[in-house]
């Protein structure tokens, strides 16, 4: 697969930069490296990201308690539960903060919908990962377009696959942007701790056994310790927990398939 296709941005900080401020950071509070994104970013080309997932929760209380101005973005796919749009609303009123909801090009789902049908996820992991492309990761890019950092809530314990994300990154999958991690080195104790302690509004599904929340067609509730991904695409067997969002995803079946829906060859932009 080609090199990724997305313009670079002029250079706002390099590999070396970054791994410095990893470093200062790493064994400072999330707090600390939100305060030194506003002053270094500002508050138009600084953004948080939210999943509205218990990590969000915290970063959204800790930035408004810094700036009151935070921008807040998310990606509405269409199949989100009912849970996360009312939480949508509960922060919009406890905080008085204007979330900027995002959505998927219409017409490339219903080309989508129509080849695949509506619940597709199910059959194939290919078809899966389509999915999360037309709905979630091309939604992504067009909102990191116009910022120079991102506020994100992952945290090493989640997933392998976040095992070793640094609490500043160069996001080379978007341009070359910067990546926070605030909460990389927290644990689940950690997010939920604080939630309980600043009375944090959070998801209601949390209450009914889930532990990870995407879309409501491929989340699930889980057994107590069971791993906290386990109830995301649980049909898929040795498939990545992932849907691109924070990490390229290559199959070949995937990328012919959402080359198919948009009608010509993305190319290294598949890797994004």
């Amino acid at each position: 697969m080609q090199p990724s296709s997305t313009p670079s941005r002029p250079a706002l900080m390099d590999d070396y930069e970054a791994g410095q401020w990893a470093v200062h950071f790493e064994d400072r509070e999330p707090e600390d490296l939100l305060e030194w994104a506003f002053e270094r970013f500002g508050t138009q080309r600084l953004a948080l990201i939210s999943s509205f997932q218990a990590e969000s929760s915290v970063l959204i209380d800790m930035a408004w308690r810094i700036n009151p101005q935070v921008r807040v973005i998310t990606v509405d796919t269409g199949r989100l539960p009912q849970e996360t749009y009312e939480l949508i609303d509960r922060v919009r009123e406890r905080y008085r903060i204007a979330v900027e909801v995002v959505m998927p090009d219409p017409v490339l789902i219903g080309r989508m919908v129509r080849r695949h049908g509506m619940n597709l996820f199910y059959r194939d992991v290919n078809l899966r990962l389509l999915c999360c492309h037309l709905r979630k990761v091309l939604p992504l890019q067009q909102v990191l377009e116009g910022l120079d950092a991102w506020v994100t809530g992952l945290r090493r314990a989640q997933w392998a696959t976040r095992a070793n994300i640094r609490k500043v990154e160069i996001d080379h999958d978007h341009g070359g942007l910067v990546k926070l991690n605030p909460l990389a080195d927290w644990s689940d104790d950690d997010v939920w701790d604080y939630i309980r302690q600043n009375d944090v509004p959070y998801n209601a599904l949390y209450d009914r056994g889930y532990t990870s929340i995407g879309c409501a067609p491929c989340t699930r509730p889980v057994e107590p310790g069971a791993d906290p991904r386990s109830g995301r695409w649980w049909w898929e067997k040795d498939a990545p927990k992932e849907c691109g969002m924070h990490c390229p995803i290559e199959t070949g079946g995937f990328e012919h398939e959402v080359e198919a829906i948009l009608g010509h060859d993305l190319g290294g932009q598949l890797n994004e």
